[in-house]
């Protein structure tokens, strides 16, 4: 993550509209426009070069950040793009096998535990497997179940719900969870290794033990048990590196959003009532929420607001696509557009900031 930018204290006019109109683009365009909705990557790559340019915070680091993230973590030589690519062609060369074993699998308990068992398992482990490698794997097992589209997108997406829940249990999940120890590391809280686990798993672990209830009940609804053939595999190596260099361009898109996002953030969503502020973090469906995490929480907050902001962005992160890595990678996978993931994304994520505001704030 890169540093925070400098911003002014004050609002700026000219930039915070120009950043309005921005994220209005961001939030309209890829359900209104076909072409946007086809190349969501350039789309939000130019999205976020005009945020950064608007927001005059052009830095090095930013750049650096942008270009490296996508195939470094913690500074390891090891990145979302090498995953997505590695894992891609494994499932090009030996698809047979692995299908062979998943259909065998499914076949044997059925597709309603089977479906359970994904999303408590993904949804779970997320938390020490991260998020990439998750996703990658969420992502080849829908694309061998032999049921139709439909199904297959909502499986998917009450996953990925899962998966960005479950993730936020400890540091090594994804960026946001690393970031919120890094700002609580000191006092009063001394964050550490499974500081949000005590902090968070007593809302996070039920919820993804109820979306697997859910996805299994929803998935296997008229679906009568039945032994199922092994699905024909048509991905072309072509379309396996090109997926690879998509996931690229829009993890490096999200950074820049991000960072042109930053006064915004700094100027309005810091200053919301904890309450409000549960709700305008629903924001992190297009942007990133690594950078919401940077510029909201802070040892200042009681833990009580540390939560509500925290499971805020967790939750809303699987509305849409841009939202979380996992809805990134299955997305361009199992080719599902922006319409297809919001039809299922966005009532369950409005149902589940619902119940958790209705826990957190009213109970």
């Amino acid at each position: 993550m890169h540093p925070m930018p400098t911003v002014p204290e004050e609002p700026v006019m000219h930039v915070a509209v120009g950043l309005f109109i921005i994220l209005l683009m961001v939030l309209i365009l890829p359900f209104r426009v076909k072409k946007v909705e086809e190349n969501l990557e350039p789309f939000f790559l130019i999205m976020g070069i005009f945020a950064v340019t608007v927001s005059n915070l052009w830095s090095h680091s930013l750049i650096e950040e942008a270009l490296i993230a996508p195939v470094s973590i913690g500074g390891l030589p090891i990145g979302i793009f090498q995953v997505v690519l590695v894992v891609g062609l494994i499932i090009h060369f030996f698809n047979r096998p692995i299908y062979s074993s998943l259909i065998k699998l499914q076949n044997k308990i059925g597709l309603s535990i089977f479906t359970f068992v994904i999303i408590l398992i993904f949804g779970l482990f997320s938390s020490i497997l991260s998020v990439i490698v998750t996703a990658v794997l969420l992502a080849e097992i829908v694309a061998a179940i032999p049921i139709e589209k439909r199904k297959k997108v909502e499986m998917t997406v009450i996953t990925c719900f899962a998966v960005g829940m479950g993730a936020a249990l400890t540091p090594v999940g994804e960026p946001l969870s690393t970031i919120a120890i890094s700002k609580l590391s000191g006092e009063p809280y001394h964050a550490d290794f499974l500081f949000l686990l005590h902090l968070l798993g007593i809302y996070i672990i039920p919820g993804v033990v109820l979306l697997a209830i859910y996805g299994a009940i929803r998935i296997g609804k008229g679906v009568a048990k039945k032994d199922v053939e092994l699905p024909e595999y048509t991905e072309s190596l072509r379309a396996v590196i090109l997926r690879a260099i998509r996931v690229y361009l829009f993890v490096a898109a999200l950074i820049l959003l991000g960072g042109g996002f930053t006064p915004l953030v700094v100027w309005y969503f810091t200053k919301i009532p904890p309450e409000i502020l549960y709700w305008v973090n629903m924001i992190s469906a297009v942007l990133d929420n690594a950078t919401l995490t940077a510029a909201e929480i802070g040892p200042a907050l009681t833990l009580k607001q540390i939560k509500g902001a925290l499971m805020g962005l967790v939750i809303s992160g699987g509305m849409l696509i841009p939202g979380n890595i996992p809805n990134i990678v299955a997305a361009g996978r199992l080719r599902i557009t922006s319409k297809e993931w919001a039809k299922d994304g966005v009532p369950l994520g409005l149902v589940l900031m619902a119940a958790y505001f209705v826990i957190l704030y009213i109970l």
